[in-house]
């Protein structure tokens, strides 16, 4: 919602704005739920697509385009991020403890398995994140780690996989956010704070859904598939190409993102901001060749780095954050059968410009990006 308030200022100034998005359909918490119902992950995240499209429309969202990250555009965007990080060296190949059930042999993914944090304790923490403090995690990093599927203690093997060598790109990462100016408070401080310790992060997942891994002996390997979120927030870049395409003028996203003078605005609650201020622009960076090992930039670069990541507070019920994925969620068709939409698009953004609302009831808010400028602009 407040990409969408500051999509809609940004048109009355005169100025062209780029608002896209999508809705992010890979990574395990798709296939959990999918097995729950009996579904697959690809009938699954079909009918969430319809679900989430039509909640946007009621809502008024003023998108360009309203995208998915299981089209063919997405994955082959994604691809060829991959192949050009790879080339330049800040991708490589190595080995990473991953989780087994014992008493399947199966390999548990990420969001299968929870426990406590390692760094500030909390509860419920997952194999890949956790909700309380933003961190990114890996699970054998958990603090007595349970399979999320059956509560057994799993044991843990090495593996192969491919890594985002984040250490060679820490310096110029870090570099651009110091020039960053006006970001929030909490945003560039937690940003900031994430090169404290930098790490090479795993990048590709033992899983059967997703994007597949475009390297020889990998790209046909059904158990071997891109990491949800290298995938998702490259997502911002395809649905651009997706709606030039649409246009009739292929190369047009060129103007929104070749352009250092057009400026891209981010919006997402807290929890992504990681995401968006090192492994985003990490991956730009790498894909453009700005690292300590240099490189090429691609064929689809430069690429523009964030101009600002706008993190919103979270809103919680019950004192629990809202979160589909752990069924914390009052859905949007609820919502709007009780209030006026405009009095909804008023209340959601309160989050962004307030330090912490507790409510027993309202709509979670939406991770999204936008992009505008003079004269150009866009969101996903």
């Amino acid at each position: 919602m407040p990409s969408d308030v500051y999509a809609r200022y940004e048109r009355m100034k005169g100025n062209d704005v780029l608002m896209v998005s999508g809705t992010d359909e890979h990574g395990t918490p798709i296939l959990v739920e999918a097995e729950k119902e009996g579904l697959t992950a690809q009938e699954l995240a079909n009918r969430y697509n319809r679900v989430i499209a039509k909640d946007l429309c009621d809502l008024g969202l003023s998108y360009d385009l309203f995208t998915r990250t299981t089209t063919g555009n997405h994955e082959h965007v994604v691809q060829e991020m991959f192949k050009q990080c790879l080339e330049n060296g800040y991708i490589y190949k190595g080995t990473q403890q991953v989780a087994i059930s014992p008493s399947t042999g199966r390999t548990l993914p990420d969001r299968y398995i929870e426990g406590e944090c390692p760094i500030c304790h909390a509860e419920g923490a997952r194999g890949d994140q956790c909700d309380a403090c933003g961190n990114e995690l890996d699970p054998d990093e958990l603090i007595n780690p349970v399979s999320k599927i059956n509560g057994e203690t799993p044991r843990f093997e090495q593996t192969e996989h491919y890594f985002l060598d984040l250490p060679a790109l820490a310096e110029a990462n870090k570099a651009w956010l110091e020039t960053r100016k006006g970001w929030r408070t909490n945003v560039i401080n937690f940003s900031l704070g994430l090169f404290k310790e930098v790490k090479p992060r795993a990048i590709t997942r033992d899983i059967d859904w997703g994007i597949p891994v475009p390297v020889k002996d990998w790209i046909d390997n059904p158990n071997k598939k891109l990491y949800v979120w290298f995938d998702a927030v490259i997502g911002y870049l395809s649905a651009s190409i997706e709606w030039a395409r649409r246009q009739g003028d292929p190369e047009k996203w060129r103007e929104w993102w070749n352009d250092p003078s057009c400026p891209a605005y981010y919006f997402m609650g807290k929890d992504n901001i990681t995401f968006h201020s090192q492994i985003w622009p990490s991956e730009m960076l790498a894909y453009n060749g700005k690292g300590s090992k240099g490189g090429e930039t691609g064929p689809m670069g430069p690429l523009n780095l964030p101009e600002q990541v706008v993190a919103s507070e979270f809103m919680t019920m019950e004192g629990k954050k809202f979160s589909s994925s752990r069924g914390i969620v009052i859905y949007v068709k609820d919502i709007l059968a009780r209030y006026p939409v405009d009095a909804v698009r008023y209340y959601i953004p309160w989050p962004a410009r307030t330090p912490r609302i507790p409510t027993s009831r309202g709509p979670s808010s939406c991770a999204t990006t936008t992009r505008s400028s003079p004269p150009r602009g866009a969101t996903w």
